[in-house]
């Protein structure tokens, strides 16, 4: 029944699950939406739906569900979503769970993403785990998106996180990178020079003002803003066509240069990583190619400074890597180098993809841990 369905394109992967052989159903998140069915020791992935933000996504998500409860033998005992309550697919597993009258699991987006490598690897023991993407809600409801987890099957513990940016505007600085740089400058006490920086954007004045007056600038923690952070910094990309597209431009740039030094200093401010010098520094101007390079190389330095004071801490040596941030190959290929000489194992995401359609893997993964651990 499963190649029946793969080849109408409804399961795209099915993948071997190294733990419980309950019955989980999984719904994903928000972007790049997909389901995952968990049955007698296999995850069955569905095709991507796309981004849940117009009624077509969210008719194929109900269309893919309705798949995956018609496989043979498939009687969920648990449906598992994302913390965001209104997410359409958080709202569809309390529907189902409703229906079928069985229990319902949060869980939160980063630790989903480092389990979904876990799933994948087929490491059930606790590891440490890197969660770096643009954003998912926090179990302290806020915006996060740079987080060291240690997690252990169904339960996770944050051991650190980014120093967090504002976001001016909201969601809508994650779209005009320039935005980004203006947080950047008020982070770093320089917030007289956004306005004559980003004069040929319209809003300038405007995003000042909220900066100063904290209006409409939520704080977050996300690895992929402090990248568009620095795209806005270098005047690289100021407005994104499309998602990702400054990171890319960002890492190309730095690919054309090829390796730098990293810049020297720490970074880490208890469980904090810091990376405001670096942003001084690309503030202060020069060739974007070197600039790009250095702030690759720095970021991954930084981070693989973090893994190693964690592991001596935890005891751990296995560190997974999930989020969209780990399509970047240039960061988790320098930040891989810099692990090793420690002994300590980098796990990435290989048939799947880092990013949010391996969300309901992950989210699998650990329904199926929570149901062994719990019932």
């Amino acid at each position: 029944m499963a190649t029946a369905m793969a080849e109408t394109g409804e399961i795209a992967q099915v993948l071997p699950l190294a733990v419980s052989r309950r019955h989980v159903l999984a719904l994903g998140a928000w972007f790049k939406s997909t389901a995952c069915a968990a049955q007698d020791g296999q995850g069955y992935l569905t095709r991507l739906v796309g981004d849940l933000d117009n009624p077509e996504a969210c008719s194929a998500l109900d269309a893919a569900v309705a798949h995956l409860c018609d496989l043979p033998g498939f009687v969920p005992e648990l449906v598992v979503h994302d913390l965001h309550p209104d997410f359409y697919s958080t709202r569809l597993a309390f529907d189902i769970a409703e229906h079928k009258r069985i229990p319902v699991l949060g869980v939160q987006h980063h630790h989903a993403h480092v389990a979904a490598v876990c799933a994948e690897h087929g490491v059930t023991g606790p590891v440490l785990g890197l969660g770096l993407d643009g954003v998912g809600l926090g179990s302290d409801g806020q915006a996060w998106g740079g987080e060291l987890l240690k997690v252990s099957g169904g339960r996770f513990t944050r051991l650190g996180h980014l120093q967090a940016l504002k976001l001016p505007g909201g969601d809508r600085a994650a779209r005009e990178p320039w935005r980004m740089g203006a947080a950047a400058l008020h982070a770093l006490g320089r917030h007289s020079e956004i306005v004559s920086r980003y004069a040929a954007h319209a809003g300038a004045g405007t995003v000042a003002a909220m900066l100063q007056r904290d209006l409409h600038c939520p704080p977050t923690s996300s690895m992929g803003r402090l990248f568009d952070a620095a795209a806005g910094l270098l005047g690289i990309c100021p407005v994104q066509s499309f998602e990702g597209e400054a990171a890319i431009r960002l890492q190309a740039l730095a690919e054309a240069h090829g390796d730098v030094a990293p810049l020297e200093g720490g970074f880490m401010t208890g469980d904090t990583l810091d990376f405001r010098p670096l942003l001084a520094l690309l503030a202060g101007g020069g060739e974007a190619d070197y600039l790009a390079a250095l702030f690759h190389a720095t970021v991954a330095a930084g981070l693989a400074a973090w893994v190693r004071e964690a592991a001596t801490r935890e005891g751990l040596q296995v560190v997974a890597c999930g989020g969209g941030c780990f399509l970047n190959r240039l960061l988790l290929r320098r930040m891989t180098d810099l692990l090793a000489p420690a002994g300590i194992r980098v796990l990435a995401a290989q048939r799947l993809s880092p990013g949010d359609s391996a969300i309901s893997l992950g989210q699998a993964w650990v329904g199926l841990h929570y149901l062994q651990e719990n019932h």
